[in-house]
């Protein structure tokens, strides 16, 4: 499994003219790998993310997972391949707030064909059970902490195994310690799984975690470890 960036740029127009967001982005990583992207508001990176997660289109350039380019994929194809492939992680959770934790977690499943309902719910409580909320399965969102809400969401966006795990500022919102708690797992789980793992964050306390650093700059990925 390998994700390969190759020259990508975004550019938007404005009143102003064109306004260049990336700039020929370059990126190569594979199975087990994990880098934080760190830079200034405004720089790329959420928008970085976007793209390689299928949220947004680049206006040049290029994204490859597993030897497939998406953005050459139809609509219903597309969305099939984000279920599957990429799982999603936000500064909010996105948790839907009529929905005890366990259905949170079982929500990319309902639109996947061909899965046995009695084992992916079993995946989902092992999943609950790994980050901690065993005791938690029929809980709503609102009865759950910020940090809870956040092993949620990552246990959701790991619950079809995808191979590729974005996270942007999954810490954003948690105190310090719930925030590297947070961390710790995102990583552990991304070690078990040997996920391709992109974190977007301006901790960098989170950064300092990973082995791989990399910094948006005007558009720019410049590697710093």
């Amino acid at each position: 499994m390998s994700l390969v960036v190759d020259q990508l740029t975004r550019s938007f127009p404005t009143r102003g003219g064109t306004l260049n967001v990336l700039r020929g982005v370059a990126l190569s990583m594979n199975a087990g790998e994990s880098v934080a992207v760190m830079g200034p508001s405004g720089s790329g990176k959420s928008t970085l993310l976007q793209i390689i997660g299928t949220l947004d289109q680049p206006t040049s350039g290029t994204v490859t997972l597993d030897g497939v380019n998406p953005f050459q994929l139809r609509e219903t194809e597309l969305a099939a391949f984000r279920n599957r492939k990429i799982g999603f992680v936000f500064q909010d959770h996105h948790l839907l707030p009529q929905c005890t934790v366990l259905e949170n977690v079982l929500v990319p499943t309902l639109v996947t064909a061909g899965l046995d309902r009695a084992e992916t719910e079993q995946a989902a409580k092992k999943l609950l059970e790994q980050v901690g909320l065993a005791n938690r399965l029929d809980h709503r969102p609102a009865e759950l902490s910020g940090g809870e809400r956040q092993r949620v969401a990552i246990a959701r966006a790991l619950i079809l195994k995808p191979p590729l795990l974005l996270a942007d500022e999954p810490t954003g919102n948690l105190d310090r310690k719930t925030a590297r708690d947070v961390g710790e797992l995102l990583m552990a789980l991304h070690h078990a799984m040997k996920t391709i793992l992109i974190v977007v964050t301006h901790s960098a306390d989170l950064a300092a975690t990973f082995p791989k650093r990399a910094e948006m700059n005007d558009g720019l990925l410049e590697w710093i470890s």
